[in-house]
């Protein structure tokens, strides 16, 4: 098989892991060419939505699990396709040199055990970082089930490592991904949290998760991912919305995939991360899913609509990050121009403010946007779902030009 064909086959069969971050690494090459230091390479999904630049391939679509949802499953009839180590070299320094990439991203599928798999994977990580002295950023999927000496190997050479946890929970892991063993994804995340040398996987470690294949709700993914944050200090969860590849009796019978619960779980993660927000805050027993009509912030504020309008001269800094349309870098932009000037309406834009969902929720030097007397739930809901869906169509249209 030719290497283009190959290089069509694994890089389409690599489109359906979402955990390839690149962010956090300082990786300098002083005897070869690439730089994977935060400012010389971009982010495969960074937080204001820039594309990536890696190059995202399999080693192998060959696989001895049968994972119901995947298309890569063993009972399969696709085609199928492996690299060798040096031909991973050749693609990814020819692609570099052509500014084409600016790392790699590897996965695999599981071919003959977790152990000769992931020794695959090092034999080709330190070709390209010993034989081609190649610096730039590289992402590995660890292997679940593959030796702990491996794992050291391999964490050593890479920036990023990722284990997928694959499914919220155990019981779905069970029915859909019976091969697949949550004690082992686990024990990666241990690891990796555990091993303090800074050599050692400098930009951290990630996750996936695929949503709506099973039937927990969106308080049992967040919570999993709060968890998960907590005791493996990830770098990011992911949250790739279920496609439906394969029939079968256990896998829901839907056409689309849950993009927009997708994008919902991205909000309420953000939330978590960086908004001191917590999962009970956003979701609890009586109102387990999100509202695919509004984003998790605002649906919080006008659940608690007896904290608002805030004043946008006077609150805090953290009372300022729970104001929809507020992010970090304007909250602090807000904090650092109330020490020069009293911020009015048209100040906010300037300050990186979202207007058209902050407005309905502020007063600005004592002043409501419009008459006082129309802040209510039921009118501020209706004019931030008109502004989404004036958004959704926007996009929409904007997709298509493409």
């Amino acid at each position: 098989m030719e290497l283009r064909e190959k290089l069509n086959i694994l890089a389409d069969s690599a489109k359906y892991d979402a955990s390839c971050s690149s962010s956090g690494s300082n990786r300098v090459s002083d005897k070869g060419f690439g730089n994977a230091h935060i400012s010389g390479i971009c982010h495969s999904f960074s937080s204001d939505g820039r594309c990536i630049s890696l190059l995202k391939i399999l080693l192998t679509n060959c696989c001895i699990f049968d994972c119901k949802y995947c298309v890569n499953r063993k009972s399969n009839n696709v085609k199928r396709a492996i690299f060798t180590p040096e031909e991973i070299c050749s693609i990814t320094i020819n692609f570099y040199r052509r500014n084409y990439i600016e790392g790699l991203f590897l996965s695999s599928g599981i071919i003959k055990s977790p152990d000769y798999t992931m020794n695959l994977i090092i034999e080709t990580v330190t070709l390209l970082r010993k034989k081609y002295h190649f610096g730039g950023y590289i992402h590995a999927k660890a292997i679940p089930g593959a030796n702990e000496y491996l794992l050291k190997k391999l964490g050593l050479l890479v920036d990023r490592l990722s284990a997928n946890i694959e499914l919220p929970t155990t019981s779905g892991l069970k029915l859909l991904a019976p091969n697949k063993n949550e004690v082992n994804v686990n024990k990666i995340m241990d690891y990796v949290k555990t091993n303090k040398s800074r050599k050692f996987v400098p930009a951290g470690q990630s996750t996936q998760m695929i949503i709506g294949a099973t039937n927990e709700t969106d308080l049992d993914i967040m919570n999993k991912s709060s968890n998960m944050y907590d005791l493996y200090k990830l770098k990011r969860v992911f949250y790739s919305a279920y496609i439906p590849v394969n029939i079968d009796k256990y896998l829901p019978s839907i056409k689309t995939p849950p993009l927009k619960r997708e994008n919902r779980l991205y909000q309420a993660d953000w939330l978590l991360r960086y908004y001191n927000f917590k999962v009970s805050d956003i979701l609890d027993n009586n109102n387990p899913n999100f509202n695919l009509l509004i984003d998790p912030k605002a649906n919080w504020a006008l659940k608690h609509i007896e904290e608002f309008p805030k004043e946008i001269n006077e609150v805090s800094y953290y009372d300022l990050l729970k104001i929809p349309g507020i992010g970090v870098k304007s909250a602090k932009r807000i904090i650092s121009s109330r020490n020069h000037f009293k911020i009015q309406y048209n100040d906010l834009k300037k300050l990186g403010v979202v207007l058209k969902r902050a407005k309905y929720f502020i007063f600005c030097d004592g002043k409501y946007f419009i008459d006082y007397k129309f802040f209510k739930p039921s009118f501020i809901e209706k004019n931030l779902i008109l502004t989404d869906k004036s958004e959704e169509i926007i996009n929409k249209e904007q997709l298509t030009l493409f």
